[in-house]
C-alpha cells in the first residue's frame, strides 16, 4: 500500500506542475492579447479556462480518492492537503488570466491600455511569468529555498503595482476615467495572480518543512 501511495503522490505532483504550466501559458497569451489587441488570442484564453478548471478538479478528485483509499498519515497527509490548496490557487490564477483576456476583448479593436502604460504592464507580465516558472519548478521538485524566492519576486510585482497606481492617480492623467478604471483593475489582476503564486509556494514550503509560512 505504501508503494501505491507514493505513486499517487508523484502523480498529483506532476498534475500540479502541468496545471501551473497551463496557467503560465494562459497569462502569457492574455498579455499578448491585451497589449496587441489580439482578439483571437484573448478568446483562446477565455475558452481555455475550462481546461484549467478541469485540471484542478481532477487534482481534487485524485487527492480525495487517494486519501479515502490509502488513509495517508504524517507527511503524506500533509502533502495531500497542500495539493488541494495549491490546486485552488492555480484555479484562481487561471481565472485572473481570463479576466485579463476579457478586458482585451471588451476594448477591441483598440488596445485595452494606453500606449504609455504598455511597458509597465509588460514588466508586470514578465514578473508574473518568472514567478510561475519558478512555481512549476518548485512543484516538480519541492525545495524550501526555491519556494522562498517567490516571496522576493512578489516584492517586485508590488512595486510595479504601486508605480501603476501612482501614474493613474497623478494630476493631469490624460486618458479619462474609463481608461483609469481598466488600468487599475488590470493591475489588480496581475498583482493578485502573483499573490496566488506566492500562496502556492508557501504551501510547498509547508510541505517540505512542516511549518506554516506567514507573510
Amino acid at each position: 500500500m505504501r508503494t501505491e501511495l507514493q505513486v499517487e503522490l508523484r502523480l498529483v505532483k506532476e498534475m500540479l506542475a502541468s496545471t501551473a504550466q497551463a496557467v503560465r501559458s494562459a497569462l502569457g497569451t492574455a498579455t499578448t492579447a491585451l497589449l496587441a489587441a489580439d482578439r483571437e488570442a484573448a478568446e483562446s484564453v477565455i475558452s481555455g479556462d475550462a481546461r484549467i478548471n478541469d485540471l484542478c478538479w481532477r487534482i481534487e478528485d485524485r487527492v480525495q480518492d487517494t486519501t479515502a483509499r490509502q488513509a495517508p498519515v504524517a507527511s503524506d497527509l500533509r502533502a495531500m492537503f497542500a495539493a488541494l490548496h495549491v490546486a485552488a490557487d492555480l484555479e484562481r490564477m487561471g481565472d485572473l488570466a481570463k479576466h485579463v483576456a476579457r478586458t482585451a476583448t471588451r476594448a477591441h479593436p483598440r488596445p485595452a491600455v494606453p500606449a504609455d502604460l504598455a511597458p509597465l504592464f509588460g514588466q508586470m507580465a514578465g514578473v508574473a511569468d518568472r514567478m510561475t516558472a519558478k512555481l512549476v519548478r518548485v512543484l516538480s521538485e519541492p525545495d524550501l529555498s526555491r519556494a522562498a524566492e517567490l516571496d522576493r519576486a512578489d516584492d517586485a510585482m508590488d512595486g510595479l503595482h504601486r508605480d501603476l497606481l501612482a501614474r493613474i492617480l497623478a494630476p493631469g492623467w490624460p486618458h479619462g476615467v474609463q481608461a483609469a478604471i481598466d488600468a487599475a483593475l488590470l493591475g489588480r489582476f496581475y498583482e493578485r495572480y502573483a499573490d496566488h503564486a506566492v500562496n502556492a509556494g508557501r504551501r510547498v514550503a509547508f510541505l517540505v518543512s512542516g511549518e506554516a509560512v506567514v507573510g
